[in-house]
Order: structure tokens, then sequence, then C-alpha cells
């Protein structure tokens, strides 16, 4: 009975001790500011970049113009509406630290429908232009900061792709020009960029086209007779702040 009432006594003793242990930390956890609550996540255990890892990231861009009176290269749009959409969706796996394969799946679509002036005609002029690709990738992080959040990467990508843009212009109501488009494209490009990381494993990713090789194949029928076709290759070199690009990304950590 004696070591009975002894186990009870040792028992209540820890738990009063675990009660006021909690009840502390609490009271400390409480004077946090948000930011300490924000950024206490992140400490030197925080490693997103870790060896089976898995990446998820979305990339947006969307455009709705309307123009009046704006000179273009085939000649003057007097009133006409453009809507334009890019969407980029990312996937990736660590196959080490800090190194990731992934592959990335785009859609693009450049609607347009208006009055245009060339060669001193007034023209109704409606496009619709779509296109793919697939862009399988490798991507080296190196962190800029001992927790990780803040890294710089590099992606090195093969870029797949295809598309058709179809054309239709109506001149003096009768005179009808329809044309069709399709393209094969390639790429090999470096793309730079930075990952911030703002809330436990969400981060916001800017990423920049900097340096490829593109080679753009394209045929096109003018009112289902007339053909033609054209290859283009381009080495380009760009740092152009209005091309980057802002997405958001997750990282599912092990």
């Amino acid at each position: 009975m004696t070591n009975f009432i002894k186990i009870i006594v040792v028992f209540l003793v820890f738990s009063s001790e675990l009660t006021w242990s909690q009840t502390k930390n609490k009271e400390k956890d409480s004077t946090y500011t948000p930011y300490e609550l924000l950024t206490s996540y992140y400490t030197n255990t925080f490693k997103p970049f870790q060896k089976k890892n898995i990446y998820v990231g979305l990339s947006l861009a969307l455009e709705d113009r309307q123009s009046e009176n704006i000179n273009v290269l085939v000649g003057t749009i007097l009133d006409g509406d453009r809507t334009k959409y890019d969407i980029n969706l990312k996937s990736g796996y660590y196959i080490g630290n800090y190194v990731m394969a992934g592959v990335n799946f785009n859609y693009f679509q450049d609607k347009f429908s208006g009055l245009t002036l060339k060669d001193s005609d007034s023209i109704q002029s409606n496009s619709l232009t779509r296109s793919y690709a697939v862009t399988p990738n490798l991507r080296s992080s190196v962190p800029l900061t001992e927790n990780e959040r803040l890294s710089f990467f590099t992606d090195i990508g093969l870029t797949f792709g295809g598309g058709n843009t179809v054309t239709k212009d109506v001149k003096n109501i009768d005179e009808v020009d329809k044309s069709y488009t399709k393209n094969f494209n390639f790429r090999v490009g470096i793309s730079p960029g930075v990952t911030f990381f703002v809330m436990e494993n969400f981060a916001f990713e800017i990423q920049l086209d900097l340096l490829g090789y593109e080679l753009n194949s394209s045929k096109t029928t003018v009112n289902d007779i007339d053909q033609s076709s054209k290859t283009r290759q381009n080495i380009d070199l760009n740092i152009d702040i209005l091309s980057m690009q802002l997405g958001l990304a997750y990282y599912f950590r092990n």
C-alpha cells in the first residue's frame, strides 16, 4: 500500500511539472510577433532541396488589351481587342541534393478581333493562335542563406512544341481571305531564377529565359490553295526585366 501511495505522489508531481512547462511555453509563444511565428519555421533543419523531395510549380500570364489607332508591323489597328494568356505547369523530383530532374507543360493562346487598316483598305480581322510545349529540364539550386529560405537556381531545358494560327480577314464585305499556319518549335535554353519561401513549403519564383537556341518550322496555307513554308533558327541572349516570369511553387519534403 505504501508503494502504491508513493507511485501516486510521483505521478502527481510529474503531472504538475508537465502542466507548468506547457503553460510556460504557451506564455512564451504568445509573446512572439507574427513575423517571428512565420520565420521560426525556417530553422537550419529546413532542407527543401534534399534528395527524394518533390516539386510542383505554376506560372500564369494574362493580357487583355483594347487598342485604338495603334501602328503595328502589318498596318494600323483602328479598333481591336486582344486576349492572351500563357499557362505553365511544372513538376520535378530531386535525384540528388540540390539537383532536380523535371518536366514543364505549357499552353498558350492569343486571340485578336478588330478593325485594321492595311494598304488604305479597312479590314475586319480575326485571328486565333494556340500552342503547346513540353520541356524536360535539369535544375541546380544554390542556397543564398543558411536556412535555405532564399536560393538561386539554373534550369537547363529542351523544349518540344507545336501550334497553329487561324486568320480570317474580311474586306469590302464579300472579299474573304483565310490562312492557316501550322508550326513546330524546338529550343535549348538556360533559365536562371530565384526562389524565396514565404510560408512553410510555399515559395515564390522569379525566372528569366536568358540564353537559348531555337529552331522554328512553319507551313502556311492561304485560301486552301497557296502554300508556303519557312524555317527559322535563332540564338538569343535576353536580359529583359519585362520578360521575367513570376510563379508559385510547393515542395513536398521527406
